[in-house]
Formats: C-alpha cells, structure tokens, sequence
C-alpha cells in the first residue's frame, strides 16, 4: 500500500513539474558550480547545454549574448548543479530555479562510483538529466510567469540530512557579453599537402574514461578520441578509419593516410 501511495506522489509530482516548467522559454547555465574550482571543469557546462538541446529545451551560457525574444529574465529558467556529500559515491542533483529564485524543478540524484573525476561526474550528471527527460518539455508559450506565485515542487524526496542548503543569492540578470570572434581560416600555403579538405557538421565532445566520444545531433557516435600527453593531439577512430585529431591554429583537423596520401579532414567540435 505504501508503494502505491509513493508512486502516485511521484506522479503527481512529475505531472506538476512538467506543467510548471513549460511555462519558462529557456535555461541559464552558469559557467561554473560550487562543486567545480574553474569554469566549464571536467566539461560539466558542455556535457548540461547538450543535455538540455537533448530533451528540447532552449538554453544559453551566462556569459553568452542572447537573443533578444529571451531578455525577460523571468521568462528564464537559471540552472544549478549540487553536489551531495557522499563516501565513495558521487551524487549530483539539478535544479531550475525562476527569477525569484524559487525552486521550480529539482531532478532525483544521478549517482556514479567511477573514480576519475571527469568519469565519475560526467556519468552522475547524465544519470540526473534522465528526470529532466522525463518532463517531456514544450514551452506553452502563454503564462505571464513573472507574477507567478505558486509554491515549488520537489521532483523526488531529497534526505534534508544531506541535501546541501540551496543558495540564498537570487540570479541575476544575464549580461549581454562581448561575441567569441569567429577564427580566420588559415593561409592556404600552411595547410598541410592533402587530397581532400571536408568540414563535417558540428560535433560536442562527450567526457569518457579514454577520452571523449563525439556526438552529433541525433545523438550520434561519430568518432573517439583517445587522450595523449599532449592535450593538442588525439588518437582518433571515425568508423574503420584510424588516426590522429589535432589542433592547429584553434582549429581541429582529423588527420589519416589514404594509401600514402595523407587526408587532413576539418572536423568542427565543441568541447
């Protein structure tokens, strides 16, 4: 009997979060969360926006000019990744917060006993976006939600013992931020002797435990990467195909030999 009550509390609960969450245009993601030491560590801030893209939900980095239809902060979500204290165990939860900073959404905990860092926190992260998935987000477009005063909902019960205290800070508006500047194509004359020069669609890198694997936008498993003692250079395999990707002038370039041509493949990818 009291597994039925539970569950029933947890779909009502996921029916509310899904209805609440829609009302908001997109995400704010930080470029840094308390549980990392410098911006986008272990690629948590790549591996959460290609989440979100995932499960249909428009997002931007705080420190990224958005478009001007998003301006509203309070028609924005601002995200925040916590880190429960655990033995031996990594345990991160997300939560969305409005501009009042409310809590509108909060995930179940991912869990991961990798232990490499970026192994452990990538595989937790991925573990708690499955909740996120699970709203099955559509903006409904229609809600004035800055006067919104409905109380927050909890996706799954958190042990208050060890659930870390959320931050008191409200979020801030996002300022609009200088564009990356777009890298000139290098001169022709220092191209490397190919038979070919193609440029793929983008690619994200996902952490793994080698390296990363590079996922397009199906998501699709397009090539690993395997790290060296170089960070500029990689072993890679695209399908059979095997050989180096390595970073010239802050482009990547997927390197391979045809017969006893040497291929130099463009290859577009975010890290």
């Amino acid at each position: 009997m009291k597994t039925r009550i539970l569950f029933l509390m947890l779909f009502i609960a996921s029916y509310g979060f899904s209805q609440t969450v829609n009302d908001y245009k997109g995400v704010i993601i930080p470029m840094r969360y308390d549980l990392q030491k410098s911006e986008n560590q272990y690629r948590l801030q790549t591996l959460t926006k290609f989440n979100l893209t995932k499960a249909g939900i428009q997002s931007f980095y705080n420190n990224e000019q958005i478009p001007v239809e998003f301006n509203d902060r309070c028609s924005l979500l601002y995200l925040d990744v916590k880190k429960e204290n655990a033995f031996l165990i990594t345990k991160l939860y997300i939560t969305f917060r409005d501009c009042n900073n409310k809590i509108i959404f909060q995930s179940a905990i991912g869990k991961s006993r990798e232990k490499e860092f970026e192994a452990t926190y990538t595989e937790a992260l991925n573990e708690a976006f499955k909740s996120v998935y699970a709203l099955n987000y559509k903006y409904n477009g229609g809600i004035n939600v800055s006067s919104k005063t409905a109380a927050p909902v909890v996706y799954a019960p958190v042990d208050p013992a060890t659930t870390p205290a959320p931050s008191v800070a409200a979020p801030v508006a996002v300022i609009p931020a200088v564009a990356v500047p777009v890298v000139a194509s290098k001169n022709e004359a220092s191209e490397p002797k190919t038979s070919g020069n193609t440029s793929a669609g983008m690619l994200y890198a996902q952490p793994t435990s080698y390296g990363y694997q590079l996922i397009d936008s199906e998501p699709k498993v397009v090539m690993k990467v395997y790290k060296t003692s170089n960070p500029a250079s990689y072993m890679a395999k695209k399908g059979d195909v095997q050989g180096a990707l390595v970073s010239k002038d802050n482009q990547w370039f997927f390197e391979y030999y045809q017969g006893d041509k040497l291929i130099s493949e463009k290859i577009d990818v975010k890290f």
